[in-house]
């Protein structure tokens, strides 16, 4: 895959170029966007007064723009209010890697940084949306079967975008790679793959009778991939991607 900066792909720079291992370096909008795609869970870097924090969250991406919420009081979104810098990492392990050297020692993951400056959604249409897209983009239609959040539910709860100024997906699938010469070793090697699998839904035990599982939730059965899950789900709600 061509990493040439083209209008399909994230420019690169000291921040987020891959300066170790090129090969494993993509900026395209594709690799990128699947990755983020394929998680709901994230971690938001920021300073405050010279102190570094690291904020996990569930965040979703509409575009080259990514959304994140928590709650009006928390300390990320009150310093993001202003228009900070900030970081956003997804990582997923697929493997771990044991070769016939401890420096050969490794892992297969998909791993993103994507940077911007956060900015809090003031906008009352734009929030409006983020209400729903925080339940819609990982479960698609549910809004419309719930009730409505309140006046307060809805103040309580603050939201923060960015849009993706700059970003790099870093890739090992590689399995074990061990030196030339190692391979005539007498030592046991292997790789063993990592999943994160769904298991079998639990239904609330306070249901009331009648109450049954919606059709639109067979996305999550028992045995999936929580990654391709969460895909499919993404594009039934952006299926322009």
């Amino acid at each position: 895959m061509s990493q040439t900066e083209t209008s399909n792909s994230y420019p690169t720079s000291v921040r987020n170029q891959v300066k170790r291992r090129h090969d494993r370096g993509f900026y395209d909008h594709a690799t990128v966007h699947r990755i983020l795609d394929s998680s709901m869970l994230c971690h938001v870097s920021y300073v405050i007064d010279g102190q570094p924090y690291c904020t996990p969250t569930f965040f979703w991406r509409e575009g080259t723009k990514l959304y994140w919420h928590g709650s009006s009081a928390s300390r990320m979104l009150r310093s993001q209010t202003k228009g900070e810098r900030v970081c956003l990492t997804v990582a997923h392990l697929d493997s771990l890697v044991l070769a016939r050297c401890g420096f050969n020692h490794s892992a297969d993951y998909r791993a993103v940084m994507a940077f911007g400056t956060a900015y809090l959604v003031t906008d009352p249409e734009e929030k409006e949306r983020a209400v729903i897209a925080m339940v819609d983009r990982f479960f698609p239609d549910r809004t419309a079967s719930l009730r409505a959040s309140n006046t307060q539910e809805i103040k309580a709860t603050s939201f923060i975008a960015m849009e993706i100024e700059e970003a790099s997906a870093k890739v090992r699938a590689k399995g074990v790679a061990d030196d030339d010469e190692d391979y005539a070793l007498p030592i046991y090697a292997e790789r063993i793959p990592v999943r994160t699998v769904l298991g079998a839904p639990e239904p609330c035990p306070r249901l009331l009778d009648g109450v049954s599982r919606p059709a639109t939730l067979n996305g999550y059965s028992e045995g999936r991939l929580l990654e391709d899950a969460l895909r499919d789900a993404y594009f039934v709600e952006y299926p322009n991607g």
